[in-house]
């Protein structure tokens, strides 16, 4: 396990900077996820993490000892990518024990840890197989054993997930979180879907543009984003955001001052008239034990709903929408999270 610092790390590309200064702790043992949209920089980062990006300014520290100049190599840790970047002509065994092998490790040191890994990795009936004999799933199994196998201090994972489909995702990321459970080593995980930071990350750091936005434990995220951008890209469906021009006036009473905008969750949202809102029904989506209502305000704010039961409504319907105030989320004119 190591810990990781970043102070007031930049990254340019000739003139353009795309990594803005930033400053970020990871203690032993976390699992840290950073998200945010594609193009945020968050690939950019985990790679200077590794020592495959230079960086331009500041310090990248493991275990407080500066890595700067240090080569990806003798950092001690371990990358697993988007893609596999499996030899399609060695067996599992043989891809497990090719970069020990090239560290001149002892024959029985390398086969103890392939053991191991495999059996951490419940991939022993596969030692033998090709790469070309996987499922995705299986593949993504080996690309994450021969990170295992090097016993580095810290994991990097860049979008490992993204290649496999909706279903194998989810059992993946149940396995990934269980297998940092049993290491207990220290992961950094770079991903843009905000469902797989939620349910994986001990601490989450949304960026956005080159910059981190807010840094937290997932629930702290969830009920006190600090700005509209991290409030709309965590939770799902999206936060509806709503001028504050358009609320009734009875709403607007009760706001804190400065407020130019209310934001609230489609899961918070519900059929009744208590701080209520006129809605137009314009689409309903029925998933057996949840309902999704998507529709416009009178003053054309498009808002979503979501009910953890059937309804009848039906589109083109007029109905009043409302929530709690405790739900409710204020912003200011810059999108800075205010308190009510």
């Amino acid at each position: 396990m190591a810990t990781l610092e970043l102070k007031q790390v930049r990254k340019n590309y000739g003139n353009l900077e795309v990594i803005h200064g930033i400053d970020l702790f990871i203690n032993n043992g976390e699992f840290c996820v950073l998200v945010g949209p594609s193009g945020c920089g968050k690939s950019t980062l985990l790679r200077m993490i590794a020592g495959l990006e230079q960086i331009t300014k500041g310090d990248i520290l493991i275990d407080e000892q500066v890595v700067n100049n240090i080569s990806a190599a003798r950092r001690g840790l371990a990358m697993v990518f988007q893609s596999y970047a499996l030899y399609p002509h060695m067996s599992v065994r043989q891809n497990l024990a090719f970069g020990l092998e090239n560290l001149k490790m002892e024959v029985d040191e390398i086969d103890k840890r392939i053991l191991e890994a495999a059996r951490l990795l419940r991939m022993e009936e596969y030692l033998q197989r090709k790469p070309g004999q996987l499922s995705g799933g299986q593949k993504q199994r080996v690309a994450i054993g021969r990170a295992i196998v090097r016993e580095p201090s810290i994991y990097l994972f860049d979008e490992p997930l993204s290649n496999l489909d909706a279903e194998l995702r989810v059992a993946t990321r149940v396995e990934l979180k269980a297998l940092h459970a049993r290491l207990g080593n220290t992961m950094i995980y770079v991903t843009h879907d905000q469902v797989e930071a939620m349910t994986m990350a001990d601490k989450i750091v949304v960026m956005n543009d080159g910059i981190i936005e807010q840094v937290g434990a997932p629930l702290e995220l969830y009920n006190k984003p600090s700005n509209k951008f991290v409030a709309g890209f965590i939770g799902s469906p999206k936060m509806n955001f709503i001028q504050f021009d358009y609320l009734p006036n009875s709403l607007k009473e009760l706001a804190p001052s400065n407020s130019t905008s209310l934001g609230i969750r489609p899961e918070h949202l519900s059929i009744k008239d208590e701080n209520s809102l006129s809605l137009n029904v314009e689409t309903v989506e029925q998933l057996g034990s949840d309902s999704f209502l998507y529709g416009t305000t009178s003053g054309e704010q498009k808002i979503s709903i979501k009910l953890n039961y059937q309804t009848d409504i039906q589109a083109n319907q007029s109905i009043k929408v409302g929530f709690k105030l405790d739900d409710a989320h204020w912003f200011d004119k810059d999108g800075i999270a205010l308190t009510s």
